[in-house]
């Protein structure tokens, strides 16, 4: 079977002939290369690069990072802009957003070290600020560009499969663009009826996307709010995300898409959460070292239904890890298959920058010699 065939047999419910290998390469190519790594960019046409060498690693492709398959539009009474500066001798990215009622800006600051862009500035402190984001949000306008889903696709070919992103929920865009964990949760105690007002006009307004990637080519649809139990455990999700993903969930399903839900932080209760959501994989799961469950615990907690890709740490690509150690956990990963053969081989979320490049090759290599199913396992 072709790596494409494999990922697409394990979410049809079919055994594959070998588990499938799949890995987000990007963060650790771009490093590697000394590439531009610009978040203010969109990629129109395939990165070939970084698609050709999945192809020559023989690793799964599966996440065009920042990919444009679709183009986002606010009403001519919203104004957004985003520029690049330079304060204090660091790059930023500056978004900002005026409506009638006011304006909010959120800053990224480029951090050599990390090769990532660290939030320097949050948009949202008040409740004017927050009325500014749900005027905005709430009216957004989305058309499709399946044209370049295809073009992407039809690269990628038999070398994986590309999953096409939502984006966040409302409670996401908060949390990780516009206000920040702490921020939100004093909002949800001072200002709860606003709050509530504005997640669901934002999150009814995602469900317009939802019908658009409904009428897409995509096979896999990817959602999520790089969610992480102990900063969204199941309450909080109850209350204020799971009535979207489960809408958004039960249309891409009646479209006939499988969903994978973006995790890539404390599992305990996670799993369990977004398994009941109705979604067919986690994605990005990241079990110990780093994380909080082993391979055992996180497929005791997912059942043996719901597809678990990741299971390498990043901790475990860098070579200050003994390569023993980063064998024996790919490993302890395959063990899965004596139960199931829903999950993938992947890293726990990204392979960092900085990771030894051997490694790569040699997980491919544990995969086909042991995730290899044989009579009947």
């Amino acid at each position: 079977m072709t790596l494409r065939e494999r990922i697409l047999a394990v979410y049809r419910g079919q055994k594959p002939d070998v588990v499938p290998y799949m890995l987000d390469l990007s963060h650790w190519f771009y490093h590697r290369r000394k590439m531009p790594w610009d978040l203010s960019v969109s990629y129109v046409d395939p990165e070939r690069d970084l698609i050709d060498y999945h192809k020559q690693a023989g690793v799964g492709f599966y996440l065009p990072n920042l990919a444009a398959f679709y183009s986002v539009a606010t009403p001519s009474d919203v104004k957004e802009s985003t520029n690049q500066r330079v304060r204090d001798g660091h790059r930023e990215i500056v978004w900002r957003i005026e409506t009638s009622e006011g304006s909010i800006e959120r800053v990224r600051r480029w951090e050599e070290q990390t090769y990532a862009w660290g939030i320097s500035q949050w948009g949202i402190h008040e409740e004017r600020d927050l009325r500014v984001f749900q005027s905005a949000m709430s009216r957004r306008e989305f058309t499709p560009h399946w044209d370049r889903y295809r073009r992407w696709d039809e690269y990628v070919g038999d070398h994986g499969v590309v999953y096409l992103s939502t984006g966040y929920s409302a409670m996401g865009y908060l949390m990780h663009y516009w206000m920040g964990f702490e921020n939100v949760v004093y909002a949800a105690a001072d200002w709860p009826d606003l709050l509530r007002e504005t997640v669901d006009a934002v999150n009814e307004n995602s469900l317009q996307l939802v019908d658009l990637i409904c009428e897409s080519p995509a096979e896999v649809v990817i959602m999520g709010d790089n969610f992480s139990s102990d900063m969204q455990p199941e309450s909080f999700f109850e209350q204020w995300s799971r009535r979207y993903y489960e809408e958004a969930i039960r249309r891409f399903h009646r479209a006939g898409k499988s969903v994978a839900v973006h995790i890539d932080g404390r599992l305990r209760g996670a799993l369990r959460m977004i398994r009941a959501a109705g979604a067919d994989c986690a994605d990005a799961v990241t079990p110990t070292p780093m994380g909080d469950l082993s391979p055992g615990e996180c497929r005791a907690e997912a059942g043996n239904d719901f597809i678990l890709s990741g299971g390498v740490s990043p901790d475990l690509w860098r070579p200050e890890t003994p390569i023993e150690t980063f064998e024996a956990k790919v490993l302890e990963w395959l063990e899965q298959k004596q139960q199931t053969f829903r999950f993938m081989a992947n890293a726990g979320d990204q392979v960092p920058p900085g990771a030894e490049e051997r490694r790569i090759a040699l997980m491919g290599e544990l995969v086909e010699e042991h995730g290899a199913y044989t009579n009947g396992t």
